[in-house]
């Protein structure tokens, strides 16, 4: 199958749509990727990119074009509508220039969801059909996530949003939550698919090795890893921790993110950075060398409707390495822990029971423990397996 892959973020940029591009090829599809020059997160070019190239590249056998765009720089509101909207500009441009075949046209689509038009064009360009994989829901993510409370200005995102849905053939969606709120946006229940994410075969269980188990501090460690911002919630972390008011609980925190300078600050006032270890970031494939070393891992959201939609990617990744899981967490994934017995979860926002169940899982056996670890593992590879989902793409193609 001849697939062309459209999405603004690409390799060197570390996003799950890498994997999925390049097993695909590995699986004996023809494969190509128009993409944007890559400059996230921290808002510049990557080094050997600028505005006048490269235009073309191979990226491990696979023919990637690079659309310029305007950088994301700072990400403020406007540096990051000039950059989501010049990439979809600039993208139209090449996509007119690329000659070949193509059977099907798709479209990752983390955010914006302005990208989807880049798949109509490319659909009717190739004659063929156009596949938008969605992980935010507009114009909700924009309102909850982004701030922007404008009714107008809200309106006009949902009309583009609606155009976008019913001009793409296929509108995949990776959580089955995701399916009544676009059905509202006339979009029929047969052009939905639930398609979730992999975790990639990296995230496995592993033994804990001495170089990172020295990098942890005594006591009963528990681990977040990824973004840090104003979505995850992290004053509910902190107030939980307040409460508990505990000397042999540790949080290791492994990522960065614009909220992290306020969170630091909010730590240090509260007389708790005893009890924060901030670690830094590191590249995907040694998250499970951290985990391993963890007595259990941590995952909080906001309270907001879009957030309770959404299955966070990392859930796959720590169900994957089989480890204890603590949520703070509404919906779907609270759905998730719960039915895989996989650990402890509570509300969104609510740090009093973060805390109890911080408490409590303190005081279980390593038995136990062990026993929410293996439950993360086997569900993992029931619902989440990488392989099995890779075909189910396949057959979603030829369908």
């Amino acid at each position: 199958m001849r697939i062309l892959f459209i999405t603004q973020y690409f390799f060197p940029e570390n996003f799950r749509i890498n994997d999925l591009v390049f097993s695909l090829k590995e699986r004996g599809h023809f494969i190509e990727v128009l993409s944007g020059k890559p400059n996230y997160p921290k808002g510049k070019y990557f080094d050997g990119y600028s505005w006048r190239g490269p235009n073309e590249e191979n990226i491990q056998g696979i023919k990637t074009y690079r659309s310029n765009l305007i950088l994301r720089r700072n990400a403020s509101g406007v540096n990051l509508f000039l950059n989501y909207i010049s990439f979809v500009i600039f993208a139209s441009f090449k996509l007119f220039k690329i000659n070949g075949k193509f059977d099907k046209v798709f479209v990752y689509a983390p955010s914006p969801i302005t990208v989807g038009f880049l798949g109509i064009l490319g659909g009717k360009k190739f004659k063929c059909q156009s596949f938008l994989w969605v992980h935010d829901l507009w114009p909700e993510s924009v309102k909850v996530a982004g701030g922007i409370k404008n009714k107008f200005i809200l309106g006009l995102i949902n009309i583009m949003t609606k155009m976008i849905y019913k001009h793409t053939d296929k509108i995949l969606i990776q959580s089955p939550s995701f399916k009544d709120y676009i059905k509202k946006q006339d979009v029929k229940e047969n052009k939905l698919i639930y398609y979730p994410y992999y975790a990639e075969n990296f995230y496995k269980i592993v033994k804990p090795k001495k170089f990172y188990i020295e990098k942890f501090p005594l006591g009963f460690n528990i681990l977040f890893a990824g973004n840090i911002g104003q979505a995850q919630s992290f004053d509910t972390l902190i107030n939980a921790v307040e409460l508990l008011k505990l000397d042999n609980v540790n949080f290791i925190i492994l990522g960065g993110g614009r909220d992290k300078p306020r969170i630091e600050r909010l730590i240090k006032e509260k007389r708790l950075s005893d009890s924060f270890y901030f670690f830094g970031s590191f590249p995907p494939e040694k998250m499970p060398e951290f985990f391993a070393c963890a007595d259990a891992l941590l995952i909080t959201l906001k309270k907001a409707d879009i957030f309770s939609f959404t299955i966070p990617s990392k859930l796959q990744s720590y169900l994957a390495c089989g480890r204890p899981i603590i949520g703070s967490i509404d919906g779907i994934a609270n759905k998730i822990i719960q039915e895989s017995n996989a650990g402890l979860v509570g509300p969104a926002e609510d740090y009093h029971l973060l805390a109890k169940n911080i408490s409590v899982m303190i005081s279980m056996s390593k038995k136990e423990l062990d026993l929410y670890g293996k439950n993360a593992r086997k569900y993992f590879e029931k619902n989440f397996e990488k392989e099995s989902l890779l075909e189910k793409l396949e057959v979603i193609f030829k369908s």
